[in-house]
């Protein structure tokens, strides 16, 4: 593991264009279920993101950025601790407690994990949390911890998670109403349509962001919309116009951008906000099939395949970026969502936790378009265990790893090989194992060390759904 150096020392703050030091206000936007492809401005030709689009023409989109798991709870449990999700025994989306004992995963992530809030909220800073949660809390497991202790000051989500709670309405074609959770009221709620909830978390974070700066003290703010994660309910006159699954996907996915305007207008129409905030705008896994786009990339959502684990990257930090990097791409830097931890960490001036080793790199500066410096160690992925054969793929990949232009993919011991290099295959058509036997080999090893690594190893094939 990494042991990044801020863990000891904290970094300074970056400079500002003013040359001001002061730390950044963070948000970090994590759309559920969203395929690669599904921006406008990374190719959808389906549907428009045009705020989204606007956020990427004054700010850095990033081509090679990783999610660290192609599945939902895992995958949050990696953004918000800088560490592989597999080291807390989270492998797959959390749901009953019989089913995460079936797949040998814990009920909720250990509130010890080294967390993001709170190790900025040590730092000085106010932190909130917006949307879906899934972390623990949810089903049956009525006694996981609440969202706040995990360091945020304030949390409101959806019915996967333990605290106050927007819960979904649904209006069908015919004009009645239904709760699609109704047994889900662990903790105070207020029931809202489901097409316009992604506005009810930014009613709520407004004001916490407010308050914050009212008290003089930064703010980090999750807001994790959950729009496109299927079933799809967009407004009742566009549901009334969408036939099959891919344009119900793109009337959500263009419904929520339209939501997500209020939001940045809010940062870009105060000068402070405007002048001290960084957004990051991603996505947790790849798409459903039929629904989302991963564009070029193969696979979907539970594969290790590109298309289930590399997501669209926006970085938007106009104070903090040299000119000459504000509105471009960045189609060489890799590197995963782990690696944001440390990053922000740094970009706030802030320490990690003590005695914390993560897993991420700092790469701060490639963030912020003042480098294009790429993560310096591989990047490891094991697939969720109940999903062996899954959207018409059979005996999937159970291992992953990325170094250089190099990806394998391989069983738990090593075996069933598949090598494509990445920088002319990046739809891993072209498997060359064979031909490159050495390094197949090499990195073959190396995973399968990593995945031995692990705590409490339970390969499972299984049909449960998310």
């Amino acid at each position: 593991m990494v042991l990044c150096a801020f863990v000891v020392q904290a970094a300074a703050a970056k400079p500002h264009a003013d040359g001001t030091e002061r730390s950044p206000n963070l948000i970090v936007v994590f759309i559920d279920d969203m395929g690669w492809a599904d921006f406008s401005c990374f190719g959808n030709r389906h549907a428009k993101t045009p705020n989204i689009d606007r956020m990427a023409a004054e700010g850095i989109a990033f081509e090679q950025f990783y999610v660290n798991s192609p599945i939902c709870s895992p995958s949050r449990v990696a953004i918000s601790t800088g560490t592989y999700p597999q080291r807390w025994n989270i492998t797959s989306f959390l749901m009953t407690r019989s089913a995460n004992r079936k797949r040998g995963m814990a009920d909720w992530l250990d509130p010890q994990a080294p967390m993001l809030a709170r190790s900025l909220r040590r730092a000085g800073y106010t932190t909130g949390h917006f949307g879906k949660w899934h972390m623990g809390g949810q089903h049956d497991v009525a006694n996981a911890p609440s969202i706040r202790e995990y360091g945020f000051d304030e949390s409101l989500s959806n019915f996967e998670g333990m605290g106050p709670k927007l819960l979904p309405l649904i209006t069908r074609k015919d004009g009645t109403v239904d709760r699609i959770y109704p047994w889900q009221h662990l903790g105070p709620f207020t029931w809202m349509q489901r097409s316009n909830i992604t506005t009810g978390f930014i009613d709520a974070a407004i004001p916490f962001m407010q308050m914050a700066k009212m008290d003089g003290k930064p703010f980090y703010l999750n807001l994790w919309p959950d729009d496109v994660h299927g079933p799809f309910w967009p407004s009742l006159e566009r549901l009334k116009q969408a036939g099959n699954s891919r344009k119900l996907y793109s009337a959500v996915l263009e419904e929520m951008d339209a939501q997500l305007a209020k939001l940045f207008a809010f940062i870009k129409d105060d000068v402070d906000l405007r002048k001290n905030t960084i957004i990051l705008i991603c996505s947790d896994n790849g798409p459903s099939r039929g629904a989302g786009s991963a564009g070029k990339f193969k696979g979907y959502k539970t594969h290790l395949y590109e298309g289930g684990i590399r997501s669209p990257l926006i970085v938007w930090a106009p104070s903090l970026m040299p000119p000459e990097s504000q509105g471009t791409r960045n189609t060489d830097s890799v590197f995963s969502a782990i690696d944001l931890v440390p990053s922000l960490l740094s970009l706030a001036g802030a320490e990690g936790e003590k005695d914390a080793d993560y897993d991420g790199e700092n790469i701060a500066e490639t963030l912020i378009g003042r480098s294009k410096r790429s993560r310096q160690q591989p990047l490891f992925f094991s697939r969720p265990p109940d999903r062996k054969n899954y959207y018409g793929f059979e005996n999937l990949p159970d291992l992953a790893v990325r170094r250089g232009k190099w990806k394998l993919l391989c069983d738990y011991d090593g075996t069933h090989r598949e090598l494509y290099d990445l920088s002319s295959d990046p739809g891993e058509t072209e498997n060359l194992a064979v031909a490159h036997s050495e390094t197949a080999t090499e990195l073959a090893i190396k995973v399968v060390a990593w995945y031995r690594s692990m705590p409490n190893r339970v390969p499972v094939n299984g049909s449960d759904r998310n």
